[in-house]
C-alpha cells in the first residue's frame, strides 16, 4: 500500500496534468455558453498555476489552443497578445538590467553605499536593506539577493570571528549586539542598591549573533521584495497591471506610465522599507536602539571588523572601467527619458516631439528601453582601438560591446515573457468572450461596502494568496475579475487594481513564495517558522500601508475620486447613478 501511495506521489504531476480537465468538463458541456468556455480555461490554468503540475510558462500557452477550439477568439488575435508593448518593455528593461549585472556596477553602487552608512548594527540592516532595494528597483530582486547574500554572510562571518578574539582577549574587537559588556558592569535594582553582574556566557553571544545573522538574510530578501514595486519594470506583477489595463480599457490615455507609477510606488516602497527595517530590528536585535545604533566607549574599533570586509571587496573591484562608465551613463539616460516622456504634470518631450492627433506620445516607455539597450549593442566595451587576438597571435581584434547577444539570451527569463503574454491572452478573451461582464453583474451588491473597506479585503486575500503562488500567476487571475467589479459599482478601476497589485509583492511568509525568500532560506540559519513569525506581521504593515497609499496620494495622481469615461461598461448606470457614495477614503 506504500509502495502505491509512494508511485501516485512520483507521478502526481502526470495525473493532475491527466485529471483535471476531464473533472472540470461538466462546466463547459452543462453551460454550452462562450463565458461558461472561457472560465473552464481560466479555472484549468488557475488550478495548473497554483499547483505548478505544468511550468508556468507552458500552461500560459494554454489561451492559443483552447480559445480558438472554444470559438472564444481566432488564433490570430490571440497571439497578437503575447507580444504587446508591455513585453516590449519588459524586454528593454530587462537588457539593460543585464547589462548593469553583467558589467558588476551593482556590486559596486553596493559595496560603496555600505562604505557610507557604516556597520553599526541597525545601520548594518539599514544599509543592506536600501542598497538592496535600490538595486532591486532596476535589476531582478532574484539576482539583487543571489549578489547582497554573499557579501552579508562575508561580513557576518568576520564579524563572528572577531568577537571569538575579544572572548580570547586578542586585540581584534567586533561591534556588540545588545549583548553586556566582557567585562563586569554594575545594574540598578529597583531600591538603587547597584549589584555586580557577570559577563553573558559564550553560548548567549552565539545565540545573538545566530540571531543577528537572520535578522540580515531576510533584511535583504524582503528588501528585494518591497524594492520591486517602486518602479513599472521592477517586478512583472507591474508590468501585467500596464499591460492588462491597457487591454481591458484601451481609451485609458496611457494613465499607467513610468513617471505615473513611480510617483504613487515610491514613496510607498519607502515606508514600507522603513517600517520593516524597525519591526526586524526589535525582532532579531531587541528594543534597546541605544546598543543597536552602537552608541558607546570603543565603537571605532568595535565596527572595524566588518568596515574592513566591505572595503577589502570595493578595492578589489578597482577603478570603474570604461564599460561601468557608459553603462552608468545608459542607465541614468534611461531613467531620465522615463520620466520625462509623458510625465502628466509637464508638457513631456514624447507628447511634445512625438505626438498622435490626439495630442498623446507615440513612443512608449518600451520604445525607450529598446532604443537604450540597442545603443548598448553598438558601443564597444573598451575604449576603441585594435588589440592583438590571444587565441589568434598576430591578428587584431575589436573589443566586445557593452552588450552581447550571447549575454542577453543566457540571462534573460523568457518564460516570464511568455507567461505575461498568457495573462493577457487570458484578459482578452474574458472581455471577449462576456465573462468579464457577467462578473461584474454579479458583483454588483458590492456598491454598498465602503471602498477602502473592499480595497484592504482584496489586498490582504491577494497578499494570502500569493503566498503560495506566483505573484504573476496571481495578478494575472485577479485584475480582469476586480477590473469588471470596479465597472459594475462604478468605482475607478485603478482604486482597486493598484492597490492589489502591490499587494502580489507581500510575498515574505513562506520560501516558496518568491525566489529570493527561496535564496536566503538555501543558505541556511533559517526555520519555516522564523520566515513566517517575521513575514506574518509584515504583510499586514504592507497591506495597511498599500491602503494608506491608495487613499491619500494616489488619488491627485491617478484621479481616483472620479470614475473615468474610458472605463464605461454599462454607460446608462453609471451616469444615472453617479458613484458619489463610492469615493475613495470615504
Amino acid at each position: 500500500m506504500a509502495t502505491c501511495w509512494q508511485a501516485l506521489w512520483a507521478y502526481r504531476s502526470y495525473l493532475i496534468v491527466l485529471c483535471l480537465p476531464i473533472f472540470l468538463l461538466p462546466l463547459p458541456l452543462i453551460v454550452q455558453t462562450k463565458e461558461a468556455y472561457c472560465a473552464y480555461s481560466i479555472i484549468l490554468m488557475a488550478l495548473l498555476w497554483c499547483t505548478e503540475a505544468l511550468p508556468l510558462a507552458v500552461t500560459a500557452l494554454f489561451p492559443i489552443i483552447l480559445f480558438p477550439l472554444m470559438g472564444i477568439m481566432e488564433a490570430s488575435k490571440v497571439c497578437l497578445e503575447y507580444f504587446k508593448d508591455t513585453n516590449i518593455l519588459f524586454v528593454g528593461g530587462l537588457m539593460v538590467a543585464i547589462a548593469v549585472e553583467h558589467w558588476n556596477l551593482h556590486k559596486r553602487i553596493a559595496l560603496g553605499v555600505l562604505l557610507i552608512i557604516g556597520v553599526r548594527p541597525a545601520l548594518l540592516l539599514l544599509g543592506f536593506m536600501l542598497v538592496t532595494a535600490f538595486l532591486s528597483m532596476w535589476i531582478s530582486n532574484t539576482a539583487t539577493t543571489a549578489m547582497m547574500l554573499p557579501i552579508g554572510y562575508a561580513v557576518l562571518e568576520q564579524l563572528q570571528g572577531s568577537q571569538k578574539d575579544v572572548e580570547e582577549g586578542n586585540s581584534n574587537p567586533s561591534f556588540e549586539l545588545q549583548e553586556a559588556s566582557p567585562q563586569k558592569e554594575e545594574t540598578k535594582l529597583d531600591n538603587g542598591q547597584a549589584v555586580s553582574v557577570s559577563s553573558e556566557p559564550r553560548a548567549q553571544k552565539t545565540k545573538e549573533h545566530h540571531r543577528f545573522s537572520q535578522g540580515l538574510s531576510l533584511c535583504i530578501c524582503y528588501s528585494a521584495s518591497i524594492g520591486g514595486i517602486a518602479t513599472l519594470t521592477g517586478t512583472t506583477p507591474n508590468l501585467v497591471l500596464q499591460g492588462q489595463v491597457n487591454s481591458i480599457f484601451p481609451e485609458n490615455s496611457n494613465v499607467v506610465n513610468f513617471a505615473s507609477w513611480f510617483g504613487f510606488a515610491f514613496p510607498t516602497m519607502v515606508i514600507l522599507l522603513l517600517l520593516a527595517w524597525l519591526w526586524l530590528q526589535v525582532l532579531f536585535l531587541g528594543v534597546n536602539f541605544r546598543k543597536n545604533f552602537g552608541f558607546g566607549e570603543g565603537e571605532e574599533e568595535r565596527k572595524q571588523a566588518a568596515f574592513q570586509v566591505i572595503k577589502t571587496q570595493h578595492r578589489l573591484l578597482g577603478p570603474m572601467s570604461f564599460a561601468e562608465k557608459v553603462v552608468t551613463f545608459l542607465f541614468v539616460l534611461l531613467v531620465v527619458l522615463w520620466f520625462t516622456r509623458e510625465p502628466g504634470f509637464f508638457p513631456g518631450w514624447g507628447d511634445t516631439a512625438f505626438a498622435n492627433k490626439k495630442g498623446q506620445s507615440m513612443v512608449s516607455d518600451g520604445t525607450v528601453a529598446i532604443f537604450i539597450s540597442l545603443i548598448m549593442f553598438i558601443i564597444p566595451s573598451k575604449i576603441p582601438g585594435l588589440t592583438q587576438d590571444p587565441k589568434k597571435p598576430g591578428k587584431l581584434k575589436a573589443p566586445p560591446a557593452i552588450l552581447t547577444w550571447k549575454t542577453v539570451n543566457d540571462k534573460m527569463p523568457w518564460n516570464i515573457l511568455i507567461l505575461l503574454g498568457g495573462g493577457f491572452a487570458l484578459a482578452k478573451g474574458s472581455e471577449e468572450s462576456g465573462l468579464s461582464k457577467w462578473l461584474g453583474d454579479k458583483l454588483t451588491p458590492l456598491q454598498h461596502v465602503p471602498p477602502s473597506a473592499t480595497v484592504l479585503i482584496l489586498s490582504l486575500l491577494v497578499a494570502i494568496f500569493t503566498e503560495c503562488t506566483s505573484n504573476v500567476a496571481t495578478t494575472t487571475l485577479f485584475l480582469p475579475i476586480l477590473a469588471s467589479m470596479a465597472q459594475a459599482i462604478c468605482l475607478h478601476p485603478l482604486y482597486v487594481m493598484l492597490p492589489c497589485t502591490l499587494a502580489a509583492s507581500l510575498a515574505f511568509m513562506l520560501p516558496v513564495a518568491t525566489p529570493p525568500n527561496a535564496i536566503v532560506f538555501s543558505f541556511g540559519g533559517l526555520k519555516v517558522s522564523d520566515m513566517a513569525r517575521a513575514g506574518f506581521l509584515l504583510n499586514i504593515i504592507g497591506v495597511l500601508t498599500i491602503t494608506l497609499s491608495i487613499n491619500s496620494w494616489s488619488i491627485p495622481i491617478f484621479k481616483l475620486d472620479t470614475f473615468p469615461t474610458w472605463a464605461y461598461s454599462n454607460t446608462s448606470q453609471c451616469l444615472l447613478n453617479p458613484p458619489n457614495s463610492t469615493v475613495p477614503g470615504h
